[in-house]
């Protein structure tokens, strides 16, 4: 993966806007959809002697040692940890303009910095990157959500072998816009959800795209709306994405440096989301995965290689890239594509499952199969079902399914 210099990421153009990888249900087969969930940016690189806000990373250096957290501190004293360092080391005028500190995957933070500031940062030899942030605006599906009906099973549930009964302790965190708290049909770990777009508010879903994912991965059964992989299994709302969809590169690395500090090995983190090549955001989701906690990541509805997207592009052990196929386990045609990073494909065409204000919704996109592939990951390694047709790269992504199934 590539680092940027200092130099080189100071005058870097600002990266092109992330996209969520969702997109409406109604022409999932266009070659080139013009439905898909696409952003208006914060063109933040046009300064006029203003400030931008940047992602800085420190290097793994000796002497910053003292300053560091330790690995079995707290969340919140580690973060202390760092802001003291940038205070100290750093300087009082750039510590007071840090908005995030990143403790427990990547070691750094991200701060509106002006010219000068960047000047100062020069000086530093333990400075590894100075990175633009992007900001980005997300589109809401159109469509009216239904009711609370009948229990019903998905038809991508049924594809990948569940739903299973779930009786272990791992929970799925969800770096998403939040998930809808009270959700009859979801079990959410509400002490551990947290909200990174700001902190004074609470990390409930007011978009609907983080619900979805949840409750693919894990809807009760309990005879009414839908149910998921694994039914029942804890989700944790880590919300990165306003209601309106905004959001950063900043602050979804915010969100995995909270996985990192808080999960557990065994606990798998749901990621439905990418956009341009970002190292700061790849090295962060790398750090959480050498703690033993699995990322499942969404490949992206570009229908563009996969290698160019960031998380997606991530290849670790512990991380799986997941592209999607329809219910006649034909690759879908808005789908990113690579072998690698693509480690699986999943069910993403018409997938139905809860909305945000105790709703259900239907839609499509590699973040509708990225959390088939985190229940399974609840399960243990994937079984295979065996090759998806129609792969626009020549080799085919294989298809999923519950450890033990053979579909």
């Amino acid at each position: 993966m590539h680092k940027l210099s200092l130099k080189s990421a100071m005058w870097a153009a600002v990266l092109p806007s992330l996209m969520i990888a969702c997109q409406p249900a109604e022409n999932f087969q266009s070659t080139t959809p013009s439905d898909v969930v696409h952003y208006g940016t914060k063109n933040s690189s046009a300064r006029t002697g203003g400030t931008q806000k940047y992602i800085v990373t420190f290097k793994s250096d000796q002497s910053l040692n003292r300053y560091l957290p330790e690995d079995n501190s707290d969340y919140e004293t580690r973060n202390q940890r760092i802001r003291t360092l940038i205070s100290r080391l750093i300087g009082i005028d750039i510590a007071t303009k840090t908005e995030y500190v990143y403790s427990s995957s990547i070691k750094g933070f991200a701060a509106e910095l002006s010219d000068y500031d960047l000047q100062v940062l020069q000086k530093f030899s333990f400075i590894e990157s100075v990175t633009p942030d992007q900001e980005i605006m997300v589109s809401i599906p159109t469509g009216a959500a239904t009711a609370i009906g009948a229990q019903e099973i998905p038809w991508g549930i049924t594809r990948v072998g569940g739903p299973r009964t779930f009786t272990g302790s791992q929970k799925v965190f969800v770096l998403d816009t939040g998930i809808d708290l009270d959700h009859p049909d979801l079990n959410v770990n509400v002490a551990l959800s947290r909200n990174f777009v700001n902190s004074r508010r609470t990390p409930d879903d007011d978009n609907g795209h983080g619900t979805h994912v949840a409750g693919t991965i894990a809807a009760k059964n309990n005879s009414i709306g839908v149910v998921g992989v694994a039914p029942g299994a804890q989700v944790v709302a880590v919300k990165v994405l306003a209601s309106t969809g905004s959001g950063s590169y900043a602050g979804i690395i915010s969100g995995v440096d909270y996985v990192a500090a808080t999960g557990s090995a065994g606990d798998v983190a749901n990621m439905s989301l990418g956009g341009p090549g970002n190292t700061p955001l790849d090295n962060a989701v790398i750090a959480a995965a050498n703690k033993g906690i699995k990322f499942a990541l969404a490949a992206g509805n570009e229908a563009q290689n996969t290698n160019n997207v960031s998380p997606g592009r991530v290849n670790h052990p512990n991380v799986v890239t997941v592209s999607a196929h329809d219910i006649n386990n034909r690759f879908a045609s808005f789908s990113n594509y690579a072998n690698p990073p693509i480690d699986w494909c999943a069910p993403g065409v018409n997938i139905r499952s809860t909305w945000r204000s105790g709703g259900y919704f239907t839609i499509s996109g590699t973040s509708m199969a990225t959390p088939h592939v985190a229940g399974i990951l609840l399960f243990g390694t994937p079984s295979s079902r065996g090759p998806v047709s129609n792969d626009p790269d020549g080799t085919a992504d294989i298809m999923a399914a519950l450890p033990g199934v053979a579909l």
